[in-house]
């Protein structure tokens, strides 16, 4: 895995002050890329301006001299940044081989410099794995630019007065600076505080944009073109038997896990106890000559800790494992953390997944994980619920929204991670909602009475009234009929590729470790959605039903039958106990008053009511705190620097 950057800049006359600023750019990708880089600065022809492609590699395939980058084809007419893991890269090259094309490494960088040579149209469509990069052409002077289909990789860019600019990371196009549009976007902000993510394109940063996962780029004389070259299908198979279907998705996923094992340096694999690492657990160890060396996290707090699944499969697969166990001062990170949340993400998990990341990075250099199977095969409790709120139909609205919301209120706060008590008020909060408003509520945080006390005046005004029409932009545009399939559509479209993808890349690239996803594998992805929801869910238990029968002959029966756990921490109770000083002193009276976006009496509200114990709002509490810690390292930390 590597970091990529690079620029078009016309009209510039300073290639020493470009070369500084590439440099610059390029060395702030140093985590992602340990091994190797260089920064290359190209003059475009009637002294027009410069292109810069800057690269750090961390070397998992051809760990030569000969898969340095930037890299280009026989005649250096074309130049490539590329980061990430093409597995069918082979499959390629007797083909091109034939057409003429030579190669000086063993690297999937190649085949696609080549691939690209062949037509760049059908480029991505051949592409297995995960990628996002940049490909400059010489003789058109132009960028194009594409991201692999789940967005695995990221890819942020901006255009500028007089050229454009992409990176890996934010903080590199911060680098690069000059008629980069650095102003607060609003609109993003209220999607982060609502979902805890940005849903793409958006940035918290105005100027700068995300490109979308399954696209394509193309700049060329100041003009932008952006395309998608896939999307996930919505048409369904109407026959299908269930034997069947349990056999082509256990040799999907073995197939899946076999291509990402390619590896020119140690690999490993986390084990979280959940079905979905499991699975990659046991598919690993029937291909695995040696035992697979696995890794995980603990805690003290028996409610948020998964030690004896985790012991479960470990033992019966007989891997090398090794385990840390999980502290309130891991908060002490933070500010650590936070260097690497360009674009932030509120999720609490950024601690286990940077911990686990950080020591397995000791004994490998790749690992894969079970990111995935939630959003493809129905393993949230979100699903379930829907189907229960779509019970209460029989009453009347307001009666519904009347008992519903009575109902979340009245519920006591426990410090369980999850209970009775907790499940029932979230599943109340979220079914006063109507119709498709019920699944996106119970993915949010805030709703539209909260914010209107949360924001200040000319803020309130400035946002959009609708809090949740980026994510209803998202549902619609499933074009399928399989209801239960639109909600894992939305999920994988806003929830996966904008808050759990960014955040395993952006902790696991912070300790310069490459993580796979073999469940996102686009086979896995396609064949997944060709399955009717009925496939996914029976009953009022039987969530991820098809996936669960595939491996029933491969994981303990405690395995497939425990309920979901999910990968969190008791940030609830931290925040009013070890973390209690942090949060006031963080949002405190003069900060958020200054900082004229939000209101200090309910900002205030919201910490009273939580460290008493009145009303658990971490996950609103949280948010804020990330949005002030961001804004202090990306804003107004940088405005003093430069």
């Amino acid at each position: 895995m590597c970091g990529i950057c690079g620029f078009i800049e016309t009209e510039a006359t300073n290639p020493e002050m470009l070369q500084k600023r590439l440099n610059t750019m390029t060395s702030l990708l140093r985590h992602r890329g340990p091994d190797d880089g260089e920064a290359r600065l190209f003059p475009m022809e009637g002294n027009r301006g410069f292109v810069g492609l800057g690269h750090r590699r961390l070397s998992i395939i051809d760990l030569s001299p000969a898969g340095h980058q930037p890299m280009a084809n026989e005649d250096g007419s074309l130049w490539i940044t590329y980061n990430g893991e093409v597995y069918n890269f082979q499959d390629f090259v007797p083909e091109l081989s034939g057409k003429g094309h030579t190669f000086r490494s063993r690297s999937d960088t190649e085949v696609i410099l080549h691939l690209f040579e062949e037509g760049p149209e059908a480029l991505c469509e051949k592409l297995q794995g995960m990628f996002a990069f940049a490909l400059y052409d010489r003789k058109r002077e132009s960028l194009f630019l594409a991201r692999d289909r789940l967005g695995i990789k990221p890819l942020y860019y901006a255009q500028t007065p007089r050229g454009f600019v992409f990176a890996s990371e934010i903080k590199s196009i911060l680098a690069f600076g000059e008629g980069v549009d650095t102003s607060l976007d609003l609109q993003a902000l209220d999607v982060f505080l609502t979902h805890e993510y940005i849903l793409s394109p958006m940035t918290l940063f105005r100027g700068i944009r995300k490109l979308s996962p399954g696209h394509l780029m193309t700049y060329e004389k100041g003009a932008i073109q952006i395309r998608p070259y896939w999307e996930i299908p919505s048409e369904t198979r109407r026959e299908v038997g269930e034997a069947a279907i349990a056999e082509e998705l256990k040799e999907i996923l073995k197939e899946s896990v076999k291509l990402r094992m390619i590896s020119d340096v140690p690999l490993g694999v986390f084990l979280s106890g959940g079905v979905d690492s499991s699975s990659v657990v046991a598919m690993m160890s029937n291909l695995s000559e040696r035992p697979v060396k696995s890794f995980s996290i603990r805690f003290e707090d028996r409610t948020y800790d998964e030690g004896r699944y985790v012991e479960m499969v470990h033992r019966r697969y007989r891997t090398e494992h090794t385990e840390f166990v999980i502290q309130p001062d891991v908060l002490d990170l933070l500010p650590r953390l936070i260097q690497h949340m360009d674009d932030p993400i509120g999720d609490f998990s950024i601690f286990p997944t940077y911990l686990v990341s950080k020591m397995a990075r000791d004994y490998v250099t790749v690992i894969l994980s079970g990111d995935g199977g939630d959003e493809l095969f129905g393993g949230y409790e979100t699903y379930m619920a829907e189907r229960l709120a779509a019970m209460m139909k029989v009453m009347p609205e307001k009666m519904r929204q009347a008992t519903c919301h009575f109902l979340a209120e009245a519920l006591p706060v426990t410090e369980k991670k999850k209970g009775v008590a907790n499940y029932l008020a979230r599943f109340f909060e979220g079914a006063a909602y109507p119709g498709d408003l019920r699944h996106v509520r119970w993915m949010s945080f805030w709703n539209d009475q909260q914010k209107r006390a949360l924001y200040q005046g000319d803020v309130a005004t400035a946002l959009s009234r609708e809090t949740h029409a980026c994510i209803m932009r998202v549902m619609d545009s499933y074009k399928g009929d399989d209801a239960l399939n639109r909600l894992l559509y939305t999920d994988v479209r806003s929830y996966l590729t904008d808050n759990i993808l960014p955040k395993v890349d952006r902790m696991s690239m912070a300790t310069s470790l490459e993580v796979r996803v073999p469940i996102l594998d686009h086979k896995m992805v396609e064949f997944a959605f060709s399955l009717p929801g009925r496939f996914k869910i029976r009953g009022v238990r039987g969530t991820k039903y098809i996936f669960k029968k595939s491996m029933e002959p491969y994981l303990p029966r405690e395995i497939l039958r425990r309920p979901k756990q999910g990968f969190s921490i008791p940030i609830k109770n931290w925040l009013k106990g070890p973390m209690r000083d942090f949060l006031m002193d963080t949002l405190n009276e003069r900060v958020i008053r200054e900082g004229g976006v939000f209101r200090w009496e309910t900002v205030d509200r919201l910490i009273q009511d939580h460290v008493k114990g009145v009303k658990n709002h971490s996950h609103r509490l949280w948010g804020l705190l990330m949005f002030q810690l961001w804004k202090s390292e990306f804003m107004e930390k940088r405005g003093r620097d430069h």
